[in-house]
């Protein structure tokens, strides 16, 4: 059963958020400052937590999620706020945040980003490299290697990797990209995930000769190991 700590100052909101939690299968812990998140937060450890931006009692939700990181606490944290403009979004993701999910919102969304990012923050210790051909991701160190050299990618370009490579084989449509590596909403008319793919593909094979990432014309794009 996943442990998850909700802070929210609204206690109407934090109880439904309770409700919907503990029917989804969770162990809910609440909080309605920052400092008491804060401190629930250092003392055990959880799967998750939801952070409310706006908090009463000196110690607002950006504050918590700084002080969490400075104390080394890697926990995922889903920031919940009414301010819905993208330049407050990256403020909240460059503090610290995992995801953040604007109000009001349905449950089942908020639900369903939980467990992906859940999802994403459980990887196994036993298992730390990912290998495909001659292509091999530390998803400890966060290092690449392919045909036994080193190759340096930028934070959203591993994030791309390293999600084709959880999909090895599978076709991973622009939106599947989208949900997985942005954390703000992407227009999807845009060709951001193209330029990054392109990138991508050069940085792993500079010659362009054997490319591991091909695209499947109207679905998006499929790793494989070269035949």
């Amino acid at each position: 059963m996943p442990a998850v700590l909700v802070v929210e100052d609204d206690l109407k909101t934090l109880d439904e958020i309770k409700i919907a939690l503990l029917d989804h299968g969770c162990e809910v812990d609440t909080a309605h400052t920052g400092q008491a998140g804060l401190a629930l937060a250092l003392a055990r450890p959880y799967d998750a937590i939801l952070l409310d931006r706006m908090l009463p009692g000196g110690m607002e939700g950006l504050e918590v999620l700084s002080a969490l990181r400075r104390s080394g606490v890697s926990t995922p944290v889903m920031i919940l706020s009414a301010l819905s403009a993208v330049d407050e979004r990256v403020k909240g993701l460059r503090a610290g945040g995992d995801d953040y999910l604007v109000k009001p919102f349905e449950f089942i969304e908020l639900t369903a980003r939980l467990d992906s990012l859940m999802r994403r923050s459980h990887t196994s210790p036993e298992t730390p490299l990912s290998r495909v051909g001659p292509l091999t991701l530390d998803l400890i160190r966060r290092t690449v290697n392919y045909a036994e050299r080193e190759v340096d990618l930028l934070p959203r370009e591993y994030r791309i990797l390293e999600y084709l490579m959880r999909h090895a084989g599978q076709v991973v449509s622009r939106r599947m990209l989208f949900e997985a590596v942005w954390d703000y909403q992407v227009e999807e008319r845009t060709n951001v995930v193209d330029v990054h793919i392109s990138r991508l593909r050069r940085k792993l094979d500079p010659s362009g000769t054997s490319t591991m990432i091909h695209t499947v014309r109207g679905s998006g794009y499929i790793l494989r190991a070269p035949d």
